[in-house]
């Protein structure tokens, strides 16, 4: 017995450190190449800055159709590891050529491949973490999750700001193809067997004595407090998507030397913010709630929108958007719990994240376009102001409309909380 139970916590904390590696390592590969594939390609090519908002929007698009997919992939698989690990080496890839073509037809190939291999990230994560973790330690593991990639958001910004002083914009590609690398390595140290691929999908650890079975696709569409949390979730990332760019394009108006560094830092500094944020998650919401720290990253993102137009001091509006480290590192350690929360028993978690991902990727792929025209018709007060009121509606409308999702008190004592689960122990 004493074995046993030294072979099993020596089990747990492998499967553990594998999924912080896997989310430090996938941190910057998840959100693709973004703004040092526009740099490289402007800097090394000369394009023109159409095509590369092309190429971007292509990549984006590539993303949003895919995410929903991705994640019904993800809840019918047994192979979750195989299916990160091929995606990763997709990744690797498209950043290891890319340095090897310019015709704007392959680099756009490229990036549409990478962006549908970076879809399957977050939802295969999320199944592998609550697969290995069960419902009970899902919370904890959840907030441990965007704690590790947040930490490696930071050092991979650092590392690529640094890299590409050093040896040009091209470096970014060489270290994110070794982050993918890594990612593949972390991945396959996680002990396949751990995984309960129903209980990943969403069931209870007691779905073989019940029998269930996926519901209907349908049920979704039925599940009015998950369609307005989307809802949600969509005009949260409408008006956030754009406040960073804007606060680059104002600093660039005041001091253009300034801009980059100041911007850079604000990047880094944010994502260090949601590091604590995601773990007070992880720690305080199954006693506390989903909604009261939900509420309090919503009612972030409108006081920032506001506080933007306050001064044009540089220092005063990089000290604003730190706030986002509070509201995005809230959000995104909440998005999964509030999901299986409200598929609970269906089956359907992971198609769930997938479709919510492509609701507020899609409002964040809206964001630049709605503040660009605000900006032309009455500049950057207005277009703040306008995103402050965007986020209030979102504020509200989660406020009245999207319930609780925290599991009653009542199920909690059917399972109690110190009850010992076999093959989902808890975090260590």
């Amino acid at each position: 017995m004493c074995i046993e139970t030294n072979v099993n916590s020596s089990s747990d904390l492998r499967n553990n450190r594998s999924l912080d590696g896997l989310n430090f390592f996938l941190a910057d590969v998840r959100d693709g190449l973004g703004p040092y594939l526009a740099i490289y390609l402007l800097a090394v090519h000369k394009w023109d800055p159409a095509s590369i908002g092309l190429v971007m929007t292509l990549a984006g698009i590539a993303a949003l159709i895919t995410q929903t997919p991705a994640g019904a992939l993800i809840d019918r698989t047994r192979s979750k590891r195989l299916v990160v690990a091929v995606a990763a080496l997709l990744v690797t890839a498209g950043c290891l050529v890319l340095p090897l073509i310019h015709s704007f037809t392959w680099v756009a190939i490229t990036q549409a491949l990478s962006a549908i291999a970076g879809s399957v990230f977050a939802p295969a994560i999320a199944a592998i973490s609550l697969g290995i973790t069960g419902p009970k330690a899902f919370t904890r593991r959840t907030g441990r999750n965007e704690t590790w990639n947040h930490a490696g958001n930071a050092c991979a910004a650092l590392l690529a700001g640094g890299c590409s002083w050093a040896f040009g914009p091209i470096a970014v590609f060489y270290l994110m193809a070794f982050m993918a690398a890594a990612s593949i390595v972390a991945v396959s140290f996680v002990d396949a067997s751990a995984i309960d691929h129903e209980v990943a999908r969403g069931f209870d650890p007691e779905h073989r004595q019940t029998h269930e079975q996926p519901s209907g696709l349908s049920v979704l569409l039925h599940n009015q407090p998950l369609l307005v949390f989307a809802i949600c979730c969509g005009l949260f990332h409408l008006a956030n998507a754009a406040m960073l760019p804007l606060v680059s394009q104002k600093l660039s108006q005041i001091d253009m030397q300034l801009a980059t560094p100041l911007t850079s830092a604000c990047i880094v500094a944010a994502q260090l913010v949601m590091v604590p944020v995601a773990w007070l998650v992880g720690a305080k919401a199954d006693t506390w709630g989903r909604k009261p720290l939900l509420l309090a990253g919503f009612v972030i993102l409108p006081l920032r929108g506001v506080l933007y137009v306050l001064s044009d001091n540089p220092y005063w509006l990089v000290a604003v958007q730190l706030l986002d480290g509070i509201g995005a590192g809230a959000f995104g350690a909440l998005l999964p719990l509030v999901v299986k929360d409200l598929t609970h028993g269906t089956g359907r978690f992971n198609v769930s994240l997938g479709a919510i991902s492509t609701v507020f990727g899609l409002g964040a792929a809206l964001s630049n376009g709605l503040a660009g025209l605000v900006i032309r018709e009455a500049g950057y007060s207005a277009a703040f102001l306008t995103l402050a009121a965007i986020a209030s509606i979102a504020c509200l409308l989660l406020w009245l409309a999207v319930p609780e999702t925290l599991r009653s008190a009542q199920v909690s004592k059917r399972r109690p909380a110190a009850e010992p689960t076999p093959n989902h122990p808890d975090i260590t």
